[in-house]
């Protein structure tokens, strides 16, 4: 019987340990061994470019995955021991209605709250601000910018977060095509993927899409009590809730935080493929 696993987990504050929480001192190791079993398939999924998620990869001792879903899923890669390859396909899917960045820059000038973060932080599918997360109401805010550029004929997605530890708000512009949830989507029908199961893992507004949706997904212990009340509420609105589980800590007597929390939720959907690291 096919038992493959598609792991799929964000990075900064979720697999990377560079939130306020502390981290339990075993939980990369069992991370490792997770990833290591042929049954497998890792994915990155972030908000971070190319470049910065391979500075992680280095900085934090990750393993390798197969998969990489970057710049808030509008580039995924395949990746092997010979480099990465951008794969084509998904791209394509996102060009049809998507107007050109500066274009978009010259509308958002309407709202003088948002500042366009550094040249590094930007890409060919995505457009990308910031302000004082405390000065706004997500929700209202994102409407707002949202009406605005749907009235000029800018069809797209907004993605809203916030890095609690900078008290600062993030807000992507992508192609109404893009985001975590259907690259990921996507992914799970490439040839050679083949996972009869998959596990999302998250901790922030960027990472709502897939953990309000069908896809298994787990909100790490150090995630905001706001945002995993919003979680819980949007994924019981949309009759999904039994498909989000938010990691408690308790597993190994480790405790729930960052890759804590991702291995707790794999052994809550499927503890078959965790069983092998009791041995």
């Amino acid at each position: 019987m096919n038992t493959s696993l598609l792991l799929c987990t964000d990075l900064d504050r979720t697999l990377i340990p560079n939130g306020d929480a502390p981290e339990s001192p075993a939980a990369r190791g069992w991370f490792h061994q997770l990833v290591a079993s042929p049954n497998v398939i890792l994915a990155y999924v972030s908000g971070r470019h190319r470049a910065l998620i391979e500075a992680a990869m280095i900085e934090y001792a990750l393993p390798q995955p197969q998969y990489v879903i970057a710049d808030v899923g509008t580039t995924l890669y395949s990746v092997a021991n010979d480099g990465w390859q951008l794969l084509s396909a998904w791209t394509d899917q996102l060009i049809p209605n998507w107007p050109e960045p500066a274009l978009l820059q010259q509308y958002v000038q309407f709202f003088p709250a948002l500042t366009l973060q550094p040249t590094a932080q930007q890409a060919p599918y995505k457009v990308s601000y910031q302000l004082p997360a405390a000065s706004v109401n997500d929700a209202v805010f994102c409407q707002a910018v949202q009406d605005y550029l749907i009235a000029k004929n800018s069809n797209v997605r907004l993605i809203w977060s916030c890095d609690d530890t900078t008290n600062t708000g993030l807000l992507d512009i992508v192609p109404i095509a893009a985001s975590k949830r259907t690259a990921i989507e996507f992914l799970q029908q490439l040839p050679g993927v083949n996972a009869t199961k998959t596990v999302f893992a998250g901790d922030s507004g960027n990472d709502l899409d897939v953990l309000v949706s069908p896809i298994p997904a787990v909100l790490v212990a150090n995630a905001t009590a706001a945002l995993r009340t919003s979680a819980q509420q949007q994924a019981a609105a949309l009759h999904w809730n039994a498909q989000l589980y938010c990691a408690q800590g308790g597993w190994a007597g480790m405790n729930g935080n960052y890759s804590a929390g991702i291995i707790e939720g794999v052994a809550h959907f499927y503890p078959e493929m965790t069983a092998h690291l009791w041995q």
